[in-house]
């Protein structure tokens, strides 16, 4: 087996796509400039690619990915399929998804297998066309292998389209610092802190604790705190008809004002996402939760080596699931056979449960929760917990929620909406704009 690496460069949205922003990528696939993208303005985008396998293997598949590294079992899946190769492809979340976009519509330079994202998955659902129906190639044997969740999300709304099969998930946590819940007086063994912290109700009643006792806030920023809350709900943003509920629905306005509120009581500290403040904070002490999914685990780990005093508790009142993945087949690839036996083995439960062990990525095969290799898995960082345990309590908890194609433009408005009331908006008045801006999006 050859192993080698090149650079390579990937159009990304043409004009006719991008002219509107994300705003209208969801509106159909289909109806999109269907040509190669000859006269559009076109940006380069520069993506690591390696290719696993002989140069001159029988079947050669294009494999695109963000974020997930899947060397060691591609390398693996090679050595038993020495007739194919497999080109990988890696770039950033949201140039991947452009880059899918643009081919789909293009009707070429689409890959064999791409992976799509919890978010983005239900804009691609309007061109069920691009995609092979896994349920034709035999999809309806491995269904039962993945939480009814999981697999609900990468189907069509009417249940008869397998899009994908599901990579791994982030059931949510809530990580805390010992040496700041030490410091206010509260006990810090996980057990103990699970039934301080049952409800919202307690949680902000220590977060008041917390803030009396040393000054620190509860929370790292808006972003966790409204995720954590938006995700146990029933209904987010959108029905299954695609008609937008924020202002009629009370779970996602109950998790804005809940939010708002511990802002105005500075409960929650505003360190943006993937900031240099928020890791300095996270390794620092700077708060004493964060609320979020299995994946931060390393993220953590990598931003807080020394930190040790970490340690992760139930989230109160229940875990909701922030991100994952399917992989999915698009229809130009002229070896679905083949595309469809890899991405099966590769998320099969015995892959997964490798791809924990070696990468920190949660499994959505829930046979693997009660594998003895599987539920003994400790942290030394975090203590010796038993983080596999941890993670598959909380997964087996989440229930499926419709997001909706323009899910990701909504939630953009929520969230500038609480960086405002962190910086002085009213919070019913900044609501009254939120709706104001997500309607004019919508009507894009």
């Amino acid at each position: 087996m050859k192993k080698y690496w090149k650079l390579s460069a990937i159009t990304l949205a043409a004009a006719a796509l991008t002219a509107c922003g994300a705003d209208n990528e969801s509106a159909n696939i289909n109806n999109a400039n269907a040509d190669d993208g000859n006269g559009a303005a076109e940006e380069e985008a520069n993506a690591d690619t390696e290719t696993v396998g002989e140069e001159d293997a029988e079947v050669e598949l294009d494999f695109w990915l963000f974020g997930a590294n899947y060397d060691l079992l591609v390398e693996e899946y090679i050595e038993e399929n020495p007739h194919v190769s497999i080109n990988i492809q890696q770039i950033d979340m949201e140039d991947h998804h452009n880059n899918l976009f643009t081919s789909l519509s293009a009707g070429s330079g689409a890959p064999d297998i791409a992976a799509i994202e919890v978010s983005e998955i239900e804009r691609y659902k309007n061109a069920e066309d691009r995609f092979y129906n896994l349920y034709d190639l035999g999809a309806e044997e491995i269904e039962e292998d993945y939480l009814d969740w999981v697999w609900d999300l990468g189907t069509s709304t009417e249940g008869d389209f397998s899009f994908g099969v599901p990579t791994d998930i982030g059931p949510t946590v809530m990580y805390y610092r010992t040496d700041v819940f030490e410091e206010a007086g509260l006990p810090t063994d996980a057990d103990e802190v699970n039934d301080l912290i049952e409800t919202w109700d307690d949680y902000e009643d220590i977060a008041a604790t917390i803030l009396e006792e040393t000054g620190k806030p509860m929370a790292d920023n808006p972003e966790t705190v409204f995720n954590a809350k938006r995700d146990q709900s029933p209904e987010q943003y959108f029905n299954e008809d695609d008609e937008l509920i924020i202002d009629s629905s009370p779970y996602v306005r109950e998790a804005y004002d809940d939010t708002a509120d511990w802002i105005e009581s500075d409960y929650v500290e505003n360190f943006g996402m993937w900031s240099p403040e928020w890791a300095n904070g996270m390794a620092e002490g700077e708060y004493a939760t964060l609320l979020g999914p299995a994946w931060m685990r390393d993220t953590i780990k990598e931003n807080a080596p020394d930190a040790t005093e970490w340690r992760i508790a139930s989230m109160p009142e229940g875990a909701g699931n922030w991100g994952g993945s399917w992989m999915t087949i698009p229809k130009e690839t002229d070896h679905a056979e083949e595309a469809y036996d890899f991405l099966t083995w590769l998320l099969a439960p015995e892959q997964q449960k490798d791809s924990f062990e070696e990468r920190g990525m949660f499994p959505s095969t829930p046979e693997v929760y009660d594998d003895p290799e599987f539920t003994e898995i400790t942290d030394d960082y975090y203590g010796g917990q038993n983080v596999a345990e941890i993670f598959a309590e909380a997964a087996l908890e989440v229930n499926y929620v419709y997001k909706g194609a323009d899910f990701g433009e909504v939630n953009t408005e929520i969230l500038d909406g609480l960086d405002n009331v962190y910086d002085g908006t009213d919070p019913d008045e900044e609501w009254e704009n939120i709706l104001d801006r997500t309607e004019q999006l919508l009507s894009r």
